[in-house]
């Protein structure tokens, strides 16, 4: 039996997933500190990438995912997605609005700092990549399970900016190789 050659990720996003992108993951009434997350998604020699997608999941305010395995005792959401999807344009910018999450319990009984899963999808991938991105100055960042497993000089890449006299606008890149190359995990 010969197995089939594999296909690289994309480009055609747009075609097939136009109807799926959910870019406001938390309507006006979801509770919690309501956010805005802006970046770009960055080639080795800094060039924009125009035809990613970005995914996001993410716990509510209270910490619980809006999940059926999440059999945690805190309050649900039912008006907050918890998953985003969103494509790059032609400048490879991407931007969310969603609300800050609570920390999740992580394995034994660690707690992981309030952060984002984000999946990455492109043309020439095999594979998506995945990373996080957590929040500045957020005190649990410094006992993070899964942050403190990165290296400390590459931590930064993992964490975002809040923009200049307005801490509900994030900004964060994801810079795809080279000497500032977003950590990304192996799952």
């Amino acid at each position: 039996m010969t197995t089939t050659p594999s296909q690289t990720v994309g480009p055609f996003f747009h075609i097939g997933c136009n109807k799926m992108m959910v870019s406001n993951l938390a309507g006006p009434n979801v509770s919690g500190t309501h956010i805005t997350i802006e970046g770009l998604v960055l080639d080795g020699d800094k060039n924009p990438v125009p035809d990613a997608m970005i995914e996001i999941w993410q716990a509510n305010s209270s910490g619980k995912y809006a999940h059926l395995e999440d059999e945690q005792d805190k309050l649900s959401a039912p008006e907050f997605r918890g998953f985003g999807r969103t494509a790059t344009d032609q400048n490879g910018r991407f931007r969310f609005t969603t609300i800050k999450p609570g920390s999740v319990p992580g394995l034994e009984v660690s707690i992981q700092a309030p952060h984002l899963m984000i999946s990455i999808f492109m043309r020439g991938l095999m594979k998506r990549l995945v990373s996080r991105m957590y929040f500045p100055g957020e005190s649990t960042n410094t006992s993070d399970p899964v942050l403190n497993l990165v290296d400390p000089i590459r931590r930064e890449t993992l964490i975002a900016r809040a923009k200049e006299n307005s801490p509900e606008s994030l900004h964060w890149d994801v810079i795809l190789q080279g000497k500032d190359e977003t950590v990304f995990f192996d799952i």
